[in-house]
């Protein structure tokens, strides 16, 4: 018999449900807007009709559903099921997510962080397939990290493993939202990525940027940034390139640390393509151990919008998760 899990992928704006078989293969998607639901509690009853429905359409057998594995944005006790906080969704301040739902839904729930999922997704299904060891971040809005070791997600003592973005990028730097300062996230964020390429053409620095965007800086996002560097603009190329020894920098101490066989990196931000892997490449080849940098291979995620569900699910398909 095919067995089946649900992934949930629950973010600041959407949360995402789809059913997915232990091969990886998405057999029915359901998208809700997080942001219409008023209270915690709205959002989780939209969530178990979603999950109902899906089962009711696909008349799946009790037997063939392992379970329900979520994956939100913020901290999570993954024994318990606890969620202790989402960063961009209020109300959720000490859930026991795990235990509300197998009361409504009368099946098994897991709950974890989305990177971790997404981790776990990208090592079972995606770049990071056949590999024990590996490292992934993704770059968006915030930066996250998961990390796996031996084939099993390393969450450390209380599941707080993997936060690459509040890894200090500079001794004495500018504020991050943590509280810390001069986090890696402070200085490749993608607000902070905008703001400070905003800056650069205030200052005068000529730039294909302002045309694409027709002279409104408010219209730059990171995809404006990398549409201009693949068009040659020099300011783009040489941002990216700014960026990814930021990155870099904080990778190459990864890979001294744990010795990965691979960085899988994924997220918006990632999406500038060869000229941001280039330097992010370069420079961990620059600034890492000799032994452990030939091991590593620095890969752009596979899994794409799908990762969050996938991963989610991968909580039922991966005994050592």
């Amino acid at each position: 018999m095919t067995k089946f899990a649900i992934g949930v992928d629950l973010g600041g704006t959407y949360t995402k449900l789809a059913l997915i078989d232990t091969s990886g293969r998405i057999s029915r998607r359901a998208k809700l807007s997080t942001t219409a639901y008023k209270t915690r509690g709205e959002l989780v009853s939209a969530i178990v009709s979603e999950v109902k429905a899906v089962l009711e359409k696909t008349h799946l057998s009790p037997n063939a559903l392992l379970g329900v594995g979520i994956g939100v944005p913020g901290l999570v006790d993954f024994d318990r099921g606890l969620v202790y906080t989402l960063t961009n969704v209020p109300g959720w301040k000490n859930t026991p997510l795990k235990g509300i739902l197998e009361a409504k839904l009368k099946v098994p729930v897991l709950v974890d962080n989305d990177v971790n999922v997404m981790t776990l997704g990208e090592c079972r299904f995606g770049a990071g397939k056949g590999a024990k060891n590996l490292v992934c971040i993704t770059l968006g809005t915030g930066v996250g990290g998961g990390i796996m070791i031996d084939g099993r997600l390393y969450r450390g003592c209380t599941f707080s493993a993997g936060e690459v973005g509040h890894m200090p990028l500079k001794e004495e730097g500018l504020s991050c939202n943590c509280g810390g300062y001069g986090c890696l996230e402070r200085y490749v964020g993608n607000r902070y990525i905008v703001e400070e390429i905003r800056g650069k053409i205030r200052g005068g620095s000529p730039t294909a940027i302002k045309g694409l965007v027709n002279g409104d800086l408010s219209a730059i996002t990171p995809e404006v940034i990398s549409k201009a560097a693949l068009k040659g603009d020099r300011l783009s190329i040489d941002f990216w390139n700014t960026v990814g020894k930021r990155i870099g920098v904080t990778l190459a101490g990864i890979v001294n640390l744990l010795n990965p066989e691979r960085i899988i990196i994924g997220g918006g931000v990632a999406e500038a393509g060869e000229p941001l892997f280039k330097s992010i490449r370069k420079t961990v080849h620059e600034r890492a151990l000799p032994v452990p940098k030939k091991a590593v291979k620095i890969l752009k995620a596979r899994l794409g919008n799908e990762a969050g569900v996938i991963g989610a699910a991968a909580l039922f398909f991966n005994p050592k998760g």
